[in-house]
């Protein structure tokens, strides 16, 4: 069975942000502007991509 895969990309910057919010893209594997990285979609990553949507890219891979 393959999962589906999501390519996301941080597209505002995460300084002033909340901690939580940080701690999100870093769970997410985000460490800088305009890095992708391509993850699975379960419902733990879906949670934060709700979280941090508001600063990222979301694309279906």
């Amino acid at each position: 069975m393959v999962e589906k895969q999501l390519k996301v990309t941080l597209v505002r910057s995460k300084n002033g942000r909340l901690k939580t919010h940080k701690e999100c893209l870093r769970g997410l594997g985000l460490k800088r502007m305009h890095q992708t990285v391509q993850i699975a979609d379960t419902p733990c990553n879906r949670g934060m991509i709700n979280k941090v949507s508001y600063m990222l890219s979301i694309e279906e891979a």
